[in-house]
């Protein structure tokens, strides 16, 4: 079957996998979940979600810790890999592919699957890794960089570890984190010697369940809509380059 290819366009995508316990036990996918964005507008234009059944359902947790986890009783009646392989290298295929530690960790376990089955895997026409772009453009601000601590960083909630879900989290952090970056960037007199100053919000560790305060360089509420007027103006890039990064644009629009 001939696939066509979007080259422009981002699909941000994340995969829940069994974690290996034992020698020589290997990861197998358990939940594969996807969303396209239009690179013009950062809107969700498509997305997707599977459960996956594993060949070995012992792989796959009898329970979880979590309310909404993945056990082996909810993938035991899922499709398998094989049975979906043809969406997943529809939606991956010819797109800058987006996600946080994909590099190390998705793109390898993707590429796995498909050589288990004897099939071509799809390519990317860029990557777009948040864990290494947003360690080297924002910092240790938000402690360890991984998804849940961005996420409680911005307030945006607690990471649910479903592909969907994470998937919809990683594009808003990445908003949130260039709409920082690019304030900083262009307001940097008016910021300078006023994060002390500045309004605290309330923050919840989920490790350790106790509230601490945090100074932030924008006051309540407001930074919704600098993330929309940020958006509106990464709308505008225009080039026949793929997309390199988000956090690029937002600096490159003022220059």
């Amino acid at each position: 079957m001939e696939f066509k290819t979007f080259s422009n366009e981002i699909v941000f995508f994340d995969l829940e996998t069994n974690v290996p316990n034992k020698t020589g036990q290997h990861f197998h996918i358990l939940e594969f979940g996807a969303i396209i964005v239009c690179p013009r507008t950062l809107e969700e234009v498509e997305s997707f979600t599977t459960l996956i059944q594993p060949k070995d359902l012992s792989v796959a947790s009898l329970r979880s810790s979590r309310s909404d986890g993945i056990t082996r009783d909810k993938v035991a009646d899922a499709p398998s890999f094989e049975d979906v392989a043809e969406k997943i290298y529809g939606l991956l295929n010819g797109r800058i592919w987006a996600g946080h530690n994909i590099r190390r960790f998705d793109c390898v376990r993707i590429k796995e699957a498909f050589a288990e089955i004897g099939k071509a895997a799809p390519e990317p026409s860029g990557i777009i890794d948040s864990l290494g772009l947003l360690s080297d453009k924002f910092g240790k601000r938000a402690g360890n960089m991984k998804m849940a601590s961005l996420a409680a960083y911005f307030g945006l909630g607690v990471q649910k570890h479903r592909s969907l879900d994470d998937v919809r989290m990683n594009l808003e952090v990445l908003k949130h984190c260039a709409t920082v970056l690019f304030l900083e960037s262009t307001l940097s007199n008016q910021l300078e010697g006023k994060w002390q100053s500045s309004s605290k919000i309330m923050t919840r560790s989920r490790s350790s369940y106790q509230t601490a305060q945090r100074a932030m360089p924008y006051s309540k509420g407001s930074l919704g809509k600098m993330t929309q007027n940020v958006k509106n103006l990464l709308s505008k890039a225009q080039g026949n380059q793929a997309l390199q990064s988000l956090i690029k644009h937002s600096h490159s629009l003022l220059r």
